[in-house]
């Protein structure tokens, strides 16, 4: 086989057309205004300025840019507000400017965005599931109508755990935040399905829960993907492929959730009424509403409930113990308050 001629000048031009292009760009874009940032380097931007501790590095950007700075971070552009004054004018006086979020590769897996509440960019889409949480969950009448609900929950957490320290003995540890994340998914469970879902022996349970793990895991590295989205086909962290498993798990939990629900209520008459009903029973009649919500948005409508309310509520605990145990002082302050109010 015969290479051509002027193969190696095509590919040494190549590079330098790349080069070329990148510059380019950088010139089209440096005319915008942008808020002052340290100048980055090509195709990588800033993302090596910012070190092992961001946080910090941004800290101390501050004192030199000011509160609102300018980043690249690989070909993702980035705006830190560092002031509780610029947040907020950002925030009350331009809320629809940037209320939508980027979508991160993970969140990508099984369409996940598309029905997302969290991630579902501003429109009428949006303002019906927030109206949906807002008017017909998290309302003073159903909290009180629930009271009794939250109370047994607790008191079988509390159950468990100490069936579960009579177990074990001093010999290991008990797993706290296991238990936390079962009584905040039946809590949860019966403020929509009108049903606790889990208990310490469910293998479901303990799937579920691991693949919860899982998705706060995965969404939370940083992803070469991003940043490079011409790498996404590679997902050479594997973290797409990671999340397609456990969100798919979860997904397939959810939806089997719901399914036993609606075949629960084809069969019994409950005059009682939770979220999940509110959710099937819905149909749009604002300007450029669905027209009700299909099984997949659905699903994972339910599923981002249970994410949003279980496993972030189940770490703060586990984390607020976790301190308590270590500062007695704050430990005793905490259980004379406690002993005060329930007297």
């Amino acid at each position: 086989m015969e290479w051509p001629a002027n193969l190696p000048i095509s590919l040494s031009l190549f590079p330098l057309a790349v080069l070329f292009l990148l510059l380019l760009l950088r010139a089209k874009s440096s005319k915008k205004r942008y808020p002052p940032g340290p100048s980055g380097w090509p195709i990588f931007g800033n993302l090596f300025d910012l070190g092992s501790m961001p946080h910090r590095t941004l800290t101390d950007m501050r004192q030199k840019y000011g509160h609102i700075i300018w980043l690249r971070l690989g070909s993702m552009n980035t705006m830190v507000i560092l002031s509780a004054k610029a947040a907020t004018e950002f925030f009350k006086n331009h809320d629809l400017s940037f209320a939508d979020r980027t979508i991160t590769e993970t969140m990508r897996a099984h369409d996940y965005n598309q029905g997302s509440l969290a991630l579902a960019p501003y429109g009428s889409y949006w303002r019906v599931l927030r109206r949906l949480v807002t008017v017909d969950m998290i309302v003073l009448k159903r909290i009180n109508e629930t009271t009794y609900v939250r109370r047994k929950c607790v008191d079988d957490m509390l159950q468990w755990i100490e069936e579960e320290s009579c177990r074990v003995g001093q010999a290991t540890g008990v797993h706290v935040a296991r238990f936390v994340f079962l009584m905040t998914f039946n809590l949860l469970g019966n403020l929509m399905l009108s049903r606790d879902l889990f208990d310490p022996e469910s293998k479901v349970g303990s799937e579920f829960f691991e693949a919860m793990l899982g998705l706060m895991e995965w969404s939370g590295h940083a992803n070469l993907a991003d940043f490079f989205p011409w790498l996404r086909w590679l997902d050479l962290q594997g973290l797409r492929k990671n999340m397609e498993r456990d969100l798919g798990k979860a997904m397939e939990i959810a939806s089997r959730f719901v399914k036993e629900k609606v075949e629960e209520k084809k069969v019994a008459s409950d005059s009682r009424k939770d979220f999940l009903d509110v959710l099937l029973e819905f149909k749009g009649t604002g300007k450029d509403e669905p027209a009700e919500l299909s099984d997949r948005e659905l699903n994972i409508f339910i599923l981002e409930i249970f994410l949003a309310g279980s496993e972030t509520t189940s770490s703060t605990i586990e984390w607020a113990l976790t301190e308590l145990l270590c500062n007695p002082e704050s430990m005793i302050k905490v259980k004379a308050e406690l002993a005060q109010r329930a007297s």
